[in-house]
């Protein structure tokens, strides 16, 4: 006696039609279907539906037999088989995972054997880029996983990375997709540099002022109090210089296209440094930007005063900031991206409804969703489930799929 659930499978080539005939020859006995998800790849077909069947108009063994003759008049192998007892769905933790990097043979049976040693249920896999750059979506149960969940964070990202992934790790709720907002962080982040150590370069205090950059990017020493030491020991520096290096900024590969992209989609986009304006205003000329917040140099009579401008811009006014702009835009936090790589941006990444560390040091990855490398900025898209002709537009697929 079969139980009152049961699962229909059905695959075969794709062509236009399987599912309304497989879902009405159900309709027509009275079969409830309660759950249903159907699928074509590269010109295969599934389908699967977990029906009803207590109030079916005709015996099982019936039903049975019309499924599988009409599969065959379709072209489709048809199988049906009780539902087998489970957790119900309402008990579940549902999260996405996205991961990002170079194809090589191995990645979906690392990933999915970690998940399995960790006990975390695999819901859904599926990939969304080929090519030049390889992405899947992995929607993982993680109700009943093993560890506790930064540890599982933690040791998930160091998986990927031994088969060459970035992952991002998102919570599967109402406002995963409906983003309207990204900031980005400006040096290391969009420019593949510390401007003030640029300008620390062509004032003589390089050494000194790397050394105070590094230990504040790790969180070691309070940022504003670092910025100031720096500025200081720029005293004197001839505005032209600033000029000149404003004058051959370049920034990070994939930038600009990603910016363009961002923009064609809709989102609002914002820079909010703890750089200068100067280095950042021209960013913003040139990727058309629509916010941008940066610390002020004070010039005298040509000359850097070695002062900054009050109040100082640090990872709690950037936090305030962001805030004030999704405000502005009328927008949840839950609907902002933020994008940074230094402990400067923590608090930008914590409170965002989805904080993306870029290549970052290691004080940001503990509070961030996800960690992708500079290599993978087009990544960001896949993250927030662009248009797959967006994303093909930005990562052209170079290799032939097989």
């Amino acid at each position: 006696m079969p139980k009152p659930f049961v699962i229909i499978t059905a695959t075969g080539k794709d062509k236009p039609g399987l599912i309304t005939e497989i879902t009405e020859s159900v309709a027509k006995v009275n079969g409830n279907i309660i759950d249903i998800e159907a699928f074509s790849m590269r010109g295969l077909f599934a389908i699967f539906m977990i029906v009803d069947t207590r109030k079916i108009s005709v015996p099982f063994e019936s039903l049975k037999t019309q499924l599988m003759n009409i599969g065959k008049q379709i072209g489709l192998d048809v199988t049906i088989e009780s539902l087998p007892a489970g957790r119900r769905k309402s008990g579940k933790k549902l999260v996405l995972l996205t991961t990002l990097g170079k194809d090589r043979p191995g990645i979906v049976a690392n990933v999915s054997r970690f998940l399995s040693q960790n006990n975390a249920n695999i819901e859904r896999i599926r990939m969304i880029a080929y090519g030049e750059l390889n992405a899947m979506e992995i929607l993982i149960d993680i109700n009943d996983i093993s560890i506790p969940l930064e540890d599982f964070k933690e040791s998930l990202s160091r998986e990927c990375k031994a088969v060459g992934q970035d992952v991002v790790f998102q919570k599967d709720t109402v406002f995963r997709r409906p983003k309207r907002l990204i900031v980005f962080d400006v040096d290391g982040t969009l420019i593949d540099a510390e401007m003030i150590d640029e300008l620390a370069k062509a004032a003589g205090v390089g050494g000194k002022v790397s050394e105070i950059t590094s230990r504040a990017m790790n969180g070691e020493i309070e940022f504003k109090q670092a910025l100031k030491e720096r500025v200081q020991l720029l005293k004197g520096l001839d505005e032209n210089i600033l000029d000149l290096i404003v004058e051959n900024l370049d920034v990070t590969p994939g930038a600009e296209e990603l910016i363009t992209s961002l923009k064609a989609l809709g989102y609002k986009i914002a820079l909010i440094s703890g750089g200068f304006t100067q280095f950042v205003e021209k960013i913003k000329e040139k990727l058309g930007i629509d916010y941008v917040y940066a610390n002020k140099l004070v010039i005298e009579d040509g000359k850097l005063t070695g002062e900054l401008v009050e109040p100082i811009i640090d990872a709690e006014r950037k936090a305030e900031l962001m805030r004030e702009i999704a405000e502005r835009e009328n927008l949840l936090m839950e609907q902002v991206v933020a994008v940074g790589d230094g402990a400067n941006d923590r608090f930008m990444l914590q409170n965002s409804g989805l904080g993306i560390a870029l290549y970052p040091k290691k004080v940001l990855q503990k509070v961030a969703s996800g960690v992708i490398t500079k290599d993978n900025l087009a990544g960001i898209l896949y993250c927030l489930g662009a248009p797959e002709e967006k994303l093909k537009e930005l990562v052209p697929d170079k290799k032939p799929h097989s």
